[in-house]
Order: C-alpha cells, then sequence, then structure tokens
C-alpha cells in the first residue's frame, strides 16, 4: 500500500468517529439525538436540492457539498456544543481550529491544506458557496425542530428571539431559505413548540 493511500484509509477511519458526536436536535420520527455524520449527509441533500434558492445563482454546487461535508470533521475533537449555550461556545474557535489541523493533517498534505481551506472558508462565510453552505447548516435544525414539535427547543426553554438571532444570517445566503425559515418559526410558535419571547 502507498503512504498515500494509507494516510487516506487512516483519515476515513478516523472521522468514522463522527458518527459518535450527539447534536441536540432529534430526528424527527423516534425523536433520538441526531449525530454528526447523520446531519452532514442531510446538509449535502439540502444543499442538491435547494440550491436553486441561493442568493448566488452560480453557486459551484460541488464546492458548496464539500463544505458541509466537511465543516462539522472538528467536532471529532472539539465536540457539539449546543448553538444557544453561551457559556460553552466560549473557545469553540480555537478548539475548532486545533482540531481542524489535527484531523486534516492525517491526510497527504495537499489535500490536508486543501480541507482547512474549506474549513476555513466554510467559517468565514464570505464566499457565495460558503455563505449557502451556512444556511442549509441553519435551516436543517429548523426544520427538525419543527417536524419533531419543537423537541429541542422545549428541552432547553428556547425564545423565539434567540431562534431569529442565531438564523438571521441565512438571508445572506437565501432570503428565500429565510423567508421560509421565518415561517417555521412562526408556525413554531403558534403550535406551542417555541417560546414567544
Amino acid at each position: 500500500m502507498s503512504e498515500r493511500l494509507r494516510q487516506q484509509i487512516e483519515f476515513l477511519r478516523e472521522i468514522d468517529d463522527l458518527k459518535q458526536i450527539l447534536r441536540q436536535t432529534v430526528l424527527i420520527k423516534d425523536k433520538r439525538q441526531e449525530n454528526d455524520a447523520e446531519h452532514s449527509w442531510h446538509l449535502a441533500m439540502l444543499v442538491m436540492v435547494l440550491s436553486e434558492y441561493s442568493n448566488d445563482s452560480s453557486i459551484d454546487l460541488l464546492r458548496t457539498l464539500k463544505m458541509v461535508l466537511i465543516h462539522d470533521i472538528v467536532e471529532i475533537d472539539a465536540g457539539d456544543t449546543f448553538c444557544y449555550d453561551d457559556q460553552g461556545r466560549e473557545g469553540k474557535v480555537e478548539r475548532e481550529r486545533e482540531a481542524a489541523h489535527r484531523i486534516f493533517s492525517i491526510l497527504p498534505n495537499e489535500m490536508a491544506q486543501e480541507y482547512i481551506d474549506f474549513w476555513e472558508e466554510f467559517e468565514a462565510m464570505e464566499t457565495p458557496e460558503a455563505r449557502f453552505a451556512a444556511s442549509v447548516d441553519r435551516l436543517q435544525p429548523l426544520i427538525l425542530n419543527i417536524y419533531s414539535e419543537g423537541y429541542a427547543w422545549k428541552k432547553h426553554g428556547i425564545k423565539k428571539s434567540q431562534v431569529i438571532e442565531r438564523n438571521h444570517h441565512i438571508a445572506k445566503g437565501s432570503t428565500a431559505l429565510w423567508e421560509f425559515a421565518q415561517n417555521l418559526i412562526n408556525e413554531a410558535v403558534d403550535r406551542g413548540y417555541l417560546l414567544d419571547a
């Protein structure tokens, strides 16, 4: 086996751990906590199905898919930080950057740099692809929350104002998806899934 192939297989073995990282959102039917690998797959599907709603009609679909599949790999080391946990978010950037360098450095050098670059592009949200990737990353938990009858929101006592503050930048990637998200949020309040405050 070549050294390059050995490194690639070792990376693929390492990222199997993403299946062990549990998120606060739950699956719609059985209310089991979603894991990061399931989340990443779902994001890739959102990108493929909803890309026509990007604010930039010329986004590079493959580039966007790579970002959504790569961006949470760092949580193997850094863990999943609940988005409404202000205290838990302290030091998150540093933890995730350190994790990105450790995990992606398992790959051959040029691949490692490419994956770090994709991860940093996603985090910066400056390109049309990164803005759209970030939009679907925020939309997906909203969808799971509304269709699980607000399970995670209720569990943590989340308010409408928190959800809007956390997700308003969806509009930077897709005004159409932000309009849809606002309708979901209002529906969640009407149904009692989300506190109206």
